[in-house]
């Protein structure tokens, strides 16, 4: 459904640049888009029919400086609630219900590999926990895992570490989230324990990318790949290193806006903008036979 009704737009403009400036991960560009929402806003460029029209007019402005695939505004076809985070928070729970929490495929192939599809989110690790347990457990014996992330639009940070730490024997630095102005660190590491059986951090991993691969999805092949504990197959992803946080600022437009950026121990730096470039580039429909001979090779050696 597309709402038609025409929007005003300079309060969708004001509440959006005021957003900006509050919360935007970097200042400076705030300010410089804020500046720029308000100029369109004057030449009437939002004058437009239908608020799905006005949030790809501005989601193009939010990310023509800088790239930042994070920074939109999002139209939804039905009316969101006005609380910080509730639309994003409520489609989560219908996408939830629906992948048997965000695991919705474990197998087993010939030669003892087992693969783990993680779709189509990294769900909040207070939903998520039980169910990924359960899967990366039963996958736990095999002699080689690929966790597949070609269809893995992102997620939560936390959830992240809880699936690194069954694919790592030590407790490990990921990565470090820097917020808003730089004012504030905070680092991400796997935990010393974990409810049911590890995988481990010797046994052959592969991990699946695709084009369509974002965000907390790409942390986890980012992390892994770093630390060298995985080979990552498939395609470049789509580039998004930058968590954030949603606003509504009309009843059916949420304005997302990074809140801090990612740093890697390793590489010192992320994959915003570049995505995680594969170990082996090929097409990703083609990426889990592809890891299935690696791993059976591997193995045979």
């Amino acid at each position: 459904m597309t709402t038609t009704t025409k929007p005003p737009p300079a309060p969708v403009i004001d509440e959006t640049a005021r957003l900006l400036i509050e919360h935007y991960v970097f200042p400076e560009i705030a300010e410089q888009l804020a500046g720029l929402l308000q100029r369109r806003l004057t030449e009437g460029a939002y004058d437009v029919d239908d608020t799905e029209e006005l949030a790809r007019l501005v989601t193009a402005d939010l990310q023509s400086v800088n790239g930042d695939r994070h920074l939109r505004l999002k139209h939804h076809a039905d009316p969101i609630p006005p609380k910080e985070g509730a639309a994003t928070l409520d489609a989560m729970r219908r996408d939830f219900a629906t992948s048997l929490g965000g695991a919705p495929r474990v197998q087993l192939l010939d030669g003892e590999v087992a693969v783990v599809e993680l779709a189509p989110m990294l769900f909040p690790l207070e939903w998520a926990a039980e169910p990924l347990s359960a899967a990366l457990t039963l996958a736990s014996s095999a002699q080689a895992l690929i966790i597949d992330l070609r269809a893995n639009r992102g997620g939560d940070p936390d959830t992240v570490a809880f699936v690194c730490s069954y694919l790592l024997d030590e407790r490990t630095h990921l990565n470090t989230m820097q917020w808003h102005g730089g004012k504030r660190t905070e680092q991400s590491w796997s935990l010393p324990h974990v409810p049911g059986a590890r995988f481990g951090g010797t046994k052959p991993l592969y991990v699946l990318s695709s084009d369509s691969t974002f965000s907390a999805a790409e942390e986890l092949a980012y992390d892994l790949q770093q630390l060298g504990r995985a080979i990552v197959v498939g395609e470049r992803t789509r580039g998004g290193a930058h968590p954030c946080n949603g606003w509504t600022v009309h009843p059916h437009l949420e304005a997302t806006i990074p809140v801090g950026r990612a740093i890697n121990p390793v590489s010192g730096t992320n994959w915003e903008g570049t995505g995680v470039q594969p170990d082996i580039p090929v097409a990703a429909a083609d990426s889990l036979a592809h890891a299935h001979a690696l791993a059976l090779a591997r193995l045979a050696g």
